[in-house]
């Protein structure tokens, strides 16, 4: 399921008393739903910077509290640092890593600062893409004067705080102001290069970063910068736009590297910028012999870089994501230097390891798996069957279209192939979420069932509670059955169409199907006999048994197409 997750990333002017920065933290840490990633103290720049993520709702209460108490903990009438600043909290952008846009995170991000203005009365700036007015995106501008500047600006027509503005008080002078954004996600590379010469590494750098190079006195390297009618210097741009970069050597591997921050994902993907590098490097004699990633990237980097790289090579993309992050892994060499553990790299899988209580169905082998039905409890029963046997009957089909695409004389016919296998691992991802929801709908129910019944109140609470979890329980099956019933679909293709001598893999999904949406059916209908709103329960009745006679259909016309 594709999860809204987003990162926050505040800066608080306070970069050398761990007492008050743990104070900080700790409000990050105490909120459920968010992970805390980094904390960066500065001493120099009296500032800290600070990495969390979750989803959006979490993530804006911890920032919230956050922000909350360091305007208790920070007077910024004290304050002094090297790093301009405007506040106790100095600026608090919000960053979409998966599942959300930016412009969404710029809504979420007037929201967190209307709040942050309104209940702690911290006059906020909105920024970058939470900006009102064009001007307003540069931070910069935002933070013109500085703290210092505040007591100027912050009552000031053109110069007031988006949110909170007012007289500069003694609240204001305690806390400052805050900006309060919205920013794509910055990926911070190396790209590690068989050379030890700084000067080309610098090279490699200025001919594909945005900014690019001077021009010079008759296009000689070391000619004299040539300079516009207003005195600026004029520039040549790179190839990559959304990129920065430099050349440098590092000591502790003995290598030059082409280091490069890209600003714009969108515009310019990881593999992207990889692909240039090396052809930027091979044009000066030079080759790129692998990449280092610095911090944290979203899966989407390794998904999006590993499928590319497969369809270069005329490979189905269709495969599970852990063999497409690989391909990413072993195509940009990020195990070149060290070893490279996507689990400890990637937003998305660190925040599922700090939510996971306990180890999913979908993780036990097939042996516990079949062992844990077996035993005496209740759940998993045939529900989450159900749905696995609809995952296996997707896998199946995508088994075949895999092997379709790869069949010797069939090269022409390989991105058809993979578009089906693309389908096949969509519908076997939804399928593997709902393995165990349908397990988690069940002990909702028992869960309610346990709730007491001493009063009037709490009768009345139970029997709600009771409706609600068993309405869930009948719609889970029911989206079991609308998943696996896709999966007919790509077994159809590929006993029409695909290998030959897989046709009868493709006949054992479709009767794996068939199985998964009529088994799944079976729990729809069982549920909804619990429910006291009958118009809902017969709606859902009424969706099961048109599925259930679609899914009877699909099965005999694809089985009669099977010539044995």
């Amino acid at each position: 399921m594709n999860q809204q997750i987003i990162e926050c990333v505040p800066n608080f002017s306070e970069g050398r008393d761990m007492a008050v920065i743990n104070q900080i933290t700790a409000e990050i840490e105490r909120t459920k739903g968010v992970k805390l990633l980094d904390v960066d103290p500065g001493e120099a720049t009296n500032r800290t910077v600070v990495t969390f993520v979750g989803s959006p709702e979490p993530v804006l209460e911890a920032a919230f509290r956050a922000v909350k108490k360091a305007a208790e903990l920070i007077d910024m009438r004290q304050h002094s640092g090297a790093h301009p600043r405007m506040g106790a909290t100095d600026v608090c952008p919000l960053i979409p890593v998966s599942g959300i846009t930016l412009e969404e995170c710029a809504t979420l991000a007037r929201k967190l600062a209307e709040r942050i203005a309104t209940e702690l009365r911290v006059p906020c700036y909105c920024y970058e893409a939470a900006a009102f007015t064009p001007e307003r995106r540069n931070l910069a501008v935002c933070r013109q004067g500085e703290y210092e500047g505040l007591a100027e600006r912050v009552n000031t027509e053109g110069e007031k705080p988006d949110f909170g503005a007012r007289v500069f008080d003694e609240g204001v002078a305690r806390t400052g102001c805050t900006a309060v954004g919205a920013r794509d996600f910055l990926i911070a590379v190396n790209y590690n290069l068989n050379t030890t010469s700084t000067r080309r590494a610098n090279a490699i750098a200025f001919d594909v970063r945005e900014k690019g190079r001077p021009k010079r006195e008759g296009g000689s390297p070391v000619g004299k910068p040539l300079k516009d009618e207003q005195g600026n210097t004029i520039m040549l741009p790179g190839t990559l736009k959304g990129t920065k970069a430099i050349g440098w050597f590092i000591d502790e591997y003995g290598i030059a590297q082409v280091s490069m921050n890209i600003t714009d994902i969108n515009t310019t993907p990881l593999h992207v910028a990889f692909d240039e590098v090396c052809r930027a490097a091979q044009a000066r004699g030079i080759r790129v012999t692998g990449t280092e990633i610095v911090g944290l990237i979203p899966k989407r980097t390794l998904i999006d870089a590993g499928k590319y790289f497969l369809e270069k090579q005329q490979r189905s993309t269709g495969i599970p994501e852990t063999d497409i992050i690989n391909i990413a892994i072993h195509s940009m060499g990020l195990d070149d230097l060290k070893p490279f553990n996507p689990r400890e790299k990637v937003i998305e899988y660190l925040l599922e390891d700090a939510e996971r209580t306990g180890k999913r169905l979908i993780d036990l082998t097939v042996d516990e798996f079949a062992n844990e039905t077996s035993r005496e409890s209740p759940a998993p029963g045939g529900g989450t069957i159900s749905a696995y046997m609809g995952m296996l009957a997707a896998s199946l089909g995508t088994m075949v279209a895999n092997l379709s695409s790869h069949k010797a004389g069939w090269d022409n016919e390989w991105h058809k192939f993979s578009q089906w296998a693309d389908q096949g691992q969509a519908i076997m991802a939804e399928l593997r979420h709902l393995v165990d929801e349908d397990t988690d709908a069940f002990n909702l129910i028992m869960n309610a069932f346990g709730m007491p019944k001493n009063t009037d109140e709490e009768k009345a609470a139970r029997t709600a509670a009771i409706q609600d979890a068993t309405l869930y329980a009948t719609e889970v099956p029911l989206r079991t059955m609308k998943a696996s019933y896709r999966a007919f679909d790509i077994c159809r293709a590929m006993v029409q169409d695909g290998n030959p001598n897989s046709v009868t893999d493709a006949g054992v999904g479709t009767l794996a199907a068939r199985a998964a949406v009529l088994g799944a059916g079976l729990n729809v209908k069982i549920n909804a006999a619990s429910l006291n709103d009958r118009s809902v329960a017969d709606k859902l009745v009424a969706e099961a048994n048109e599925l259930i006679e679609k899914a009877k259909q699909a099965e005999e016309e694809i089985m009669q197409l099977i010539k044995l």
